[in-house]
């Protein structure tokens, strides 16, 4: 791994240069909510310009408006495209003539697929499908559109599929009834016997087939998008991520299968593979095919490698045999040798380039965070977005060995020019048993290391994530800074990004390295002689959050805690819609082994909670139940630990909406500054390390 270490290695965040003017005051929440929001880019076919959407939220209106702009590629003057609500997902068509997008407008009773010109115009719509669509992927010739669809599959046509919607929908009785073992996932339901079906619509007339009618398959039901299925570049095969077993489920080892567009003859391209296969992707000239492939057997949070199909001899191979990292987001370049993909190492994403006989990939454009890419169809340039912990995402373009990399937009410059941000630095600290973590620290806009200054922990969730250098909406460690805290990020044990064996450290055995890792960065930036031991708190959501209520039963040194979404009681958190998962990272079922589980329980340590804490949770979250929150608190009441609940009966896993952002924020700085308040304060001796 050292090549790619040696691509990401330094102390502080990537720098955007022009695109960071001068900055004057702390950013704020309602600056947060006014920054746009770049989605990532389709390329036209010569490069040339690059189309993405763009989210403006309306605070007052407490609600979100996404258009289409255009962003020329050579950095002169973008314009908007579309004027719509939601429109998103924009494709440009092989041929350059149209940008194919998924918006549902005023008369779409769900999202549709809409044609516009680059050119501008008026958008039309090109399909009136009753289940609506998205996922969208040209075919080849430019002639079809594939995309997504929650279809009914024993119904063979939209009218009758309408009919069924339209009954569903004006039905008095609005029960769930399900013999499935995994019913729900994150904030729906799926318990209407639906299935997510790849169809074509042709451009000509809008008419709409369903490619997977009769074939008894479809996508795996999770998140489906068009990162689970390709079209081969003959346009007359179909590659499909699916789950062949009889009841779908997370834990299941996916096939990527091969369905004939003509006649809807399928065969399974990995029935003996023996790793749970993903996100195929054709080569240009249709003899190979690349895809995911996850160990699942031996661990569920296995980070996968890179296969190669060879689709005329039927063989398979292993490419980049030497990485030991996480790959997302490939396409092929032009020539059919190399591939370009996405690499997450060391708390950054950055965009590579693999041959396919080389042991690991080069670097084209460096980490931040890249969140997506694409590759021009003449495969002259390169578009992405990427995102630091100092700057929400922007667009860039790039040539495909990595030189003439330019910003090509700066929607977000004024904003910016407002705002002053603080300086974060990248540490290395000795974690639990001294082995090696990784720490992001930002700093308040005003910081002086000859001052004392509260530190704020940022835990991340996951368990399997990590803190990145980049821009975070909803934990947004710029706006923590900017109330006058030192914010830390450690990436403990279990964290990706680090290797296989790194990510399995914690597996069976929760919160022992994790905390011993957040200990040692509060002990590491305690000895740089800025922080005030008096003014320690930390937060985290989800998995942070099960860390918050973890440390407040096994130490008492920090002021306050703030958990939002945390999983609290290991055994009560099989009502998630992910429990099947507890047997192999928590090493068993509570039936089986009461005494492991309950190590690994914050409620476990329900006698030695003393630390005041905000707890925060969303009714709609079905990964975290809301009930764990309610747990949580009352029993903080009945412990007499000074608590405060934050509860939002129309939020999920996440806050979403403006206003419930601006609360939560408002809440969550209010407590924290109850037990530590924000600031420096003058050192009372000594002149401590910068």
């Amino acid at each position: 791994m050292r090549a790619l270490r040696a691509a990401t290695a330094g102390a502080t965040t990537f720098s955007f240069g022009s695109l960071m003017p001068r900055s004057r005051r702390p950013l704020t929440v309602e600056d947060l909510w006014a920054l746009k929001r770049i989605g990532t880019p389709t390329l036209s076919p010569d490069g040339l310009t690059a189309c993405a959407a763009v989210t403006a939220y309306d605070m007052e209106k407490n609600e979100g408006r996404t258009e289409l702009w255009l962003f020329p590629t050579n950095g002169i003057r973008a314009r908007r495209l579309t004027a719509g609500d939601k429109d998103s997902e924009p494709c440009w068509s092989p041929d350059g003539k149209w940008i194919a997008f998924a918006a549902k407008r005023k008369d779409d009773e769900e999202a549709q697929i809409y044609l516009i010109a680059p050119d501008g115009g008026e958008a039309r719509r090109l399909t009136s499908v009753a289940t609506g669509a998205f996922g969208l992927r040209w075919f080849p010739d430019g002639k079809r559109i594939a995309f997504i669809s929650w279809v009914w599959p024993d119904l063979s046509t939209d009218q009758a599929q309408a009919k069924r919607q339209k009954e569903r929908k004006e039905a008095k009785v609005k029960a769930h009834v399900s013999e499935r073992s995994e019913y729900r996932f994150w904030d729906h339901w799926l318990t209407d016997g639906r299935e997510p079906h790849v169809l074509a619509a042709d451009v000509a007339t809008g008419r709409a087939r369903d490619l997977l009618a009769g074939t008894g398959i479809a996508l795996q039901p999770w998140e489906p998008s068009s990162e689970l299925y390709d079209i081969s570049p003959d346009g007359r095969e179909l590659a499909l991520t699916v789950d062949l077993a009889p009841e779908p489920k997370m834990m299941h080892e996916s096939d990527i299968v091969a369905v004939s567009i003509a006649t809807s003859r399928h065969r399974t391209l990995t029935a003996d593979s023996g790793f749970s296969d993903a996100h195929p992707r054709y080569s240009p000239d249709g003899h190979h095919i690349v895809w995911n492939s996850y160990n699942v057997k031996r661990s569920f949070n296995d980070q996968g490698r890179l296969t190669l199909f060879d689709r005329r001899g039927g063989t398979t191979r292993r490419l980049a045999p030497r990485l030991d990292r996480m790959t997302t987001r490939h396409a092929w370049a032009q020539d059919g040798a190399s591939l370009f993909l996405l690499v997450e190492d060391r708390g950054r994403h950055g965009l590579y380039r693999l041959g396919l006989g080389d042991g690991l990939p080069t670097p084209i454009a460096a980490g931040g965070t890249i969140g997506g890419f694409v590759v021009s169809g003449d495969g002259t340039r390169i578009a992405f977005d990427r995102s630091t912990l100092s700057h929400p995402p922007a667009l860039f373009a790039i040539q495909p060995d990595g030189s003439g990399e330019r910003p090509i937009e700066s929607r977000n410059r004024a904003l910016l020019g407002r705002a002053r941000l603080g300086e974060t630095h990248e540490f290395s600290v000795k974690g639990w048993r001294g082995e090696p973590v990784q720490v992001w620290v930002t700093y308040p806009p005003n910081f002086d290391p000859k001052k004392k200054w509260p530190l704020l922990h940022s835990i991340h969730g996951g368990p399997h994530a990590a803190h990145t250098d980049g821009w975070h909406f909803r934990w947004n460690a710029q706006l923590f800074a900017g109330h006058g805290y030192v914010v830390v990020g450690v990436n403990y044990h279990g964290s990706s990004g680090f290797g296989q064996r790194f990510i399995e450290t914690i597996t069976g055995d929760y919160g022992t390295r994790e905390a011993a890792d957040v200990e040692a960065a509060t002990d590491f930036l305690l000895r740089r002689g800025y922080i005030d031991r008096k003014r320690l708190v930390a937060s985290g959501g989800s998995y942070g959050g099960y860390m918050a209520a973890y440390l407040n039963g096994n130490t008492d040194r920090y002021k306050a805690f703030v958990c939002h979404a945390g999983c609290y009681d290991w055994v009560s958190m099989m009502a998630t819609d992910g429990y099947l998962f507890f047997a192999k990272e928590l090493g068993a079922f509570h039936w089986d082994n009461p005494a492991r589980v309950m190590k690994q329980s914050p409620h476990h340590y329900a006698r030695r909670f003393k630390t005041p804490t905000l707890v925060i949770h969303g009714e709609l979250d079905y990964r975290v139940p809301a009930t764990q929150a309610l747990q949580y608190y009352n029993t903080l009441r009945a412990r007499g630990v000074a608590a405060r609940l934050v509860y939002f009966p129309d939020e999920n896993h996440w806050i979403l909406k403006p206003q419930n952002s601006r609360l939560w924020y408002g809440e969550f700085f209010a407590w924290i500054k109850r037990y530590a308040p924000g600031g420096g304060a003058r050192a009372a001796r000594g002149a401590p390390r910068a």
